[in-house]
């Protein structure tokens, strides 16, 4: 018997063409603990409107960022796991994806068939928040398999230090007049019912700033981005955040997204395309990346040592 690590990420259209793409986007949307509201009401307007409208669009997005081997997010997490794979040699480590396959349930009674009498999830979200973990769990748990699921890991100092590392070595790069930290929104009723995500990313952005002591909090602002729908989601908007930099003289932009630890649609299309040319537009000069995790050997690490930690007992925050 041995022990298993299963890294769970959002998932992609299996191709970036407009039915691969709108596939994808009825499953994710149709899930409640991500829209809310009744089906009833929802389903029609999604099936009738939503989808066919914004599926081809999507899916240029999707092709814009599609590279030879398929979907960043996806490629970006199969390399996670192999280096986590590498590190725990003795334990059968795996990667699913909430939407799209490999689905989580059946990844985890495969890896108990397989001969795991115990399997550690691992979102691969620093901040929990109902909408994307509420569903990991609820997956993760009908596969009725022995489990421990990470709820987070933003408060980890070995988590805090990596991407203060990445922050300091982009901010040394070139002479900026502001770093925003932008977070993946959600809306402002989730958090309303108790949901701690917003709480979360601002105790993420006061940890990294704690191991750069060099850099002005006066410098450092927070927003959130990809907002969805007409109801108010976490404000201030990542867009809106920009437009206002630029009205307060701050034109060289530094932008750090830590609530997502692979390139995705939102880092490589919204941000570096869509929200740069609306940085522009209004006058700014520069607005460059703080590349997440990715592929970063170290952080990979890191995961596997966070997974022995939950399997020995040792955090507070897991789900048995």
């Amino acid at each position: 018997m041995k022990t298993g690590l299963l890294l769970v990420n959002l998932g992609s259209p299996a191709s970036p063409d407009t039915p691969a793409v709108k596939t994808y986007l009825r499953e994710f949307l149709s899930d409640q603990n991500v829209v809310e509201l009744p089906k009833w009401f929802w389903q029609p307007l999604l099936r009738g409107i939503i989808l066919p409208l914004r599926s081809w669009r999507s899916a240029t997005f999707y092709q814009h960022i599609w590279t030879t081997s398929g979907s960043p997010l996806v490629a970006y997490t199969q390399i996670m796991t192999r280096q986590v794979q590498a590190a725990l040699p003795d334990w059968d480590v795996r990667y699913a994806m909430t939407y799209g396959g490999p689905q989580i349930t059946t990844t985890l009674q495969a890896m108990a068939q397989a001969g795991c009498d115990h399997t550690i999830v691992v979102p691969l979200y620093p901040q929990y928040t109902q909408s994307t973990h509420q569903t990991i769990i609820e997956a993760a748990q009908a596969a009725q398999v022995p489990i421990t699921i990470v709820k987070h890991f933003y408060q980890e100092p070995t988590y805090q230090k990596l991407l203060a590392a990445k922050l300091q070595k982009a901010w040394l790069a070139a002479d900026y007049d502001a770093i925003v930290f932008s977070y993946h929104g959600i809306p402002q009723s989730m958090v309303r019912h108790g949901d701690p995500y917003a709480q979360q990313c601002a105790a993420t952005t006061a940890g990294v700033l704690k191991y750069l002591p060099e850099i002005s909090h006066d410098q450092v602002t927070t927003a959130y981005q990809s907002k969805f729908g007409p109801a108010p989601w976490l404000k201030p908007y990542l867009k809106n955040e920009l437009m206002q930099l630029v009205e307060l003289g701050k034109r060289r932009v530094l932008l750090v997204t830590p609530s997502f630890v692979a390139d995705c649609l939102e880092t490589l299309e919204e941000d570096r395309v869509q929200n740069y040319q609306t940085f522009r537009a209004t006058g700014g000069d520069t607005l460059d990346l703080v590349p997440p995790m990715n592929a970063d050997p170290a952080f990979s690490q890191f995961l596997a040592d966070l997974a022995v930690k939950a399997n020995q007992g040792g955090l507070g925050n897991a789900v048995i």
